[in-house]
């Protein structure tokens, strides 16, 4: 059983995807704690500090997710707390289809410790997750 922290980026007021997320997760048999729409990277901070989740799942529908990705990770990776914590980002990441590609390996380069594509991401979602040991951070 993972605790697993589940938030969006700043910009994006979507609440949907988080739910879905969250009750996916649950059914693995994970704790989630949802941090909700539009959830500031210092809220998403304070947050990991307090309770040391063991995976961080940033979810975006909105095409912001790389542009506020990039932010939220680089602000979480430079607490030396929180390094350890695997962190995930999803979604619609970017607003130019194929090109967004280069997202992907930019936001990994940047900390991420996996990106999950708009439209086919579920199952390797799923898959990651499971090979998660508890305590994982």
């Amino acid at each position: 059983m993972l605790r697993v922290l589940v938030t969006t980026v700043a910009s994006d007021s979507h609440s949907w995807n988080l739910v879905y997320l969250q009750l996916m997760l649950e059914e693995m048999g994970h704790i989630v704690d949802n941090l909700g729409p539009c959830a500031p990277v210092d809220e998403m901070i304070a947050r990991c500090l307090e309770s040391r989740p063991d995976l961080v799942v940033v979810s975006s529908v909105n095409g912001h997710g790389y542009a506020d990705g990039m932010r939220l990770i680089s602000t979480l990776r430079s607490h030396r707390d929180l390094r350890g914590i695997p962190v995930v980002i999803g979604g619609k990441l970017g607003i130019h289809g194929t090109e967004n590609q280069d997202h992907t390996d930019r936001l990994l380069l940047a900390g991420f410790d996996a990106v999950f594509s708009d439209g086919g991401g579920l199952r390797s979602f799923e898959s990651f997750v499971r090979q998660l040991p508890a305590g994982a951070a």
